[in-house]
């Protein structure tokens, strides 16, 4: 694209599934791409594919929030700006697991990194000329919600619940974020719907095979879901906060977007991060 200055692109989660196609696209636009993931294999296998200069991997584990850190630090100190974040890095977890934070993991992976990543690293988004955070979760879902009498699921715990909460708390996030007068940034939530993407990486084999032959048939390929995130990144929307389901506009007034929530979310996510020293 000769008429395409290059832009600085952070992906989380783009080593599989769509955020590695969409750090593929963003590279053939000439882009400068950041990938984080967890699988250093699968890191340096998209290294090997990409071949070029204008890639570069970081292994961390974001469901830590000393990992978050020092991904914000590492991309700070090498970049002025950044034009965009893409959010995808999410895993299932068929057991309740606590991370070293003493969060359960999907809250932490799924929800707390990308509440840090976009608010550690707004300062460089504001600093570009047209920046956009893509979160894609589940958003225009209406099932599960915060379980504000206990979000780190101590007393039950779920696989689908967990990843019910938390994508609902990354629809609020964009609430929240996006209601920060001071930025300029704009946030987009995003739901695909069912993709061809990420069934590798479900720990039951079960589970993967399962959803493997679903996808055959029934599943978006990768290329289409992508497409979207591939545009916002080029022309932002124009509006603060934008919310697109499976191609369609959500009411902003769907009650999963309600800002009363979203500001008492913000509020514990703060609270959480105090407590623990950040």
């Amino acid at each position: 694209m000769p008429d395409h200055l290059p832009k600085t692109v952070i992906i989380s989660g783009g080593t599989s599934g769509m955020g590695r196609a969409v750090a593929l696209e963003r590279l053939a636009r000439g882009d400068h791409v950041t990938v984080i993931g967890s699988s250093e294999a699968r890191g340096r296998a998209l290294l090997d594919e990409a071949a070029g200069p204008n890639l570069r991997f970081l292994r961390a584990d974001l469901s830590s929030i000393a990992e978050v850190e020092r991904v914000v630090a590492d991309v700070s100190e090498r970049h002025g700006a950044v034009d965009a974040l893409a959010l995808f890095a999410n895993r299932v977890s068929p057991r309740r697991q606590e991370t070293p934070d003493g969060l359960e993991s999907t809250f932490a992976l799924y929800y707390l990194s990308r509440y840090l990543l976009g608010h550690r690293l707004r300062p460089l988004l504001d600093a570009a000329p047209d920046p956009v955070i893509v979160n894609v979760a589940g958003v225009g879902n209406t099932a599960g919600g915060i379980l504000w009498d206990d979000p780190q699921s101590t007393r039950r715990y779920g696989q689908v619940r967990a990843q019910l909460q938390a994508g609902r708390a990354n629809d609020l996030l964009g609430v929240a974020f996006a209601g920060q007068a001071e930025s300029k940034v704009r946030y987009v939530l995003y739901h695909p719907g069912f993709t061809r993407s990420g069934a590798d990486a479900h720990p039951s084999p079960f589970v993967r095979t399962a959803i493997g032959l679903l996808a055959k048939g029934f599943a978006r390929p990768v290329a289409d879901a992508v497409r979207p995130v591939v545009d916002w990144i080029d022309r932002p929307p124009a509006d603060a906060l934008t919310a697109v389901d499976r191609g369609r506009p959500v009411d902003p007034s769907l009650r999963t977007l309600d800002p009363g929530d979203a500001a008492r979310l913000d509020a514990y996510t703060r609270d959480l991060l105090r407590a623990r020293g950040y």
